[in-house]
């Protein structure tokens, strides 16, 4: 076997390790946050930090900080992934309506109101896995009594995030479509005009909300982190010159767009601002790459 280049530290050692690079080790137990969150999980918090070339960090570069900034992230990702579920639980909801158009409670199983035939079976492969694996009550007694036919509201239900945006990528558009009658329910405000989104923009929105939302589930970071699954903005929130990061911030412009409701949103936001109030010894909407007049968008 080759060997690998670095040794494995023990606690003990990552303390040291910290120390000697020129942390302020400013906690009574630096050991106890090693073990429950993990020195490699923290350095995402502190590698902006951490010069390379010399191998030490910036001064007053503080531990308990970098543990706030971890804390501060962490309720972020909670506080994101809650409202995602929001608009995802609303999507399916608008998506079996949609559907309802043709009239025909196995909709889904139709290859003709799908653009491209080769990734509708693709997904109808994953698809039928997922209700194979389920044992949500209501796909049962459609085994048991409907000769297992399973309807498009069971279907959504059942189906992940990820394969919901992928039926809804691969609707065909147009007039008297079912997403015609989607994309009705994310019109939005235009010189006074109510738009109905791009078949390429509401697509994208969906997109990048089922990226962030697999980030969140998996206790990714979200802080300090460019996304390169990005959704297609406004032109009112197209920020000029473009910025060289892209992150949360373009994230959460595509969940304003799939907001529920504006109630809902804007209880998102004010939570937001407070999470940034508790955090401000540590981060900054400025950190986030946010612009300056951030909440004129948001």
């Amino acid at each position: 076997m080759t060997q690998y280049p670095k040794s494995i530290s023990n606690i003990n050692q990552l303390v040291k390790k910290l120390s000697d690079a020129g942390m302020t080790l400013d906690v009574p137990n630096p050991e106890e946050a090693l073990t429950t969150i993990g020195y490699y999980r923290l350095k995402g918090y502190w590698f902006h930090k951490y010069n390379n070339s010399t191998k030490q960090f910036q001064a007053n570069t503080n531990f308990a900080d970098i543990v706030d900034l971890y804390n501060f992230d962490s309720e972020f990702s909670r506080l994101i992934f809650s409202f995602l579920s929001k608009i995802e639980i609303a999507l399916r909801t608008r998506t079996v309506d949609a559907l309802s158009i043709y009239n025909d409670p196995l909709i889904l199983s139709d290859p003709s109101i799908f653009k491209d035939k080769e990734k509708y079976w693709k997904n109808q492969s994953t698809i039928a896995n997922e209700i194979a694996r389920s044992n949500d009550v209501f796909i049962k007694h459609n085994f048991a009594n409907h000769h297992g036919l399973i309807p498009v509201w069971s279907s959504v239900e059942i189906m992940s995030f990820g394969s919901l945006s992928k039926v809804l990528m691969n609707l065909s558009a147009g007039a008297n479509t079912a997403y015609n009658k989607l994309a009705q329910y994310y019109t939005y405000q235009s010189n006074n005009n109510a738009v109905v989104p791009s078949h390429e923009m509401l697509t994208s929105w969906v997109k990048a909300a089922c990226a962030i939302r697999n980030v969140c589930a998996h206790n990714g970071r979200i802080y300090n982190r460019a996304f390169t699954t990005l959704p297609k903005l406004l032109k009112n929130d197209v920020i000029s010159p473009a910025p060289n990061f892209k992150g949360i911030y373009y994230i959460m412009l595509g969940m304003k767009y799939l907001r529920p409701t504006d109630d809902m949103w804007n209880d998102f936001v004010n939570d937001f601002k407070s999470l940034l109030n508790k955090y401000a010894n540590v981060v900054t909407a400025a950190d986030l790459h946010f612009p300056v007049d951030w909440t004129n968008h948001l």
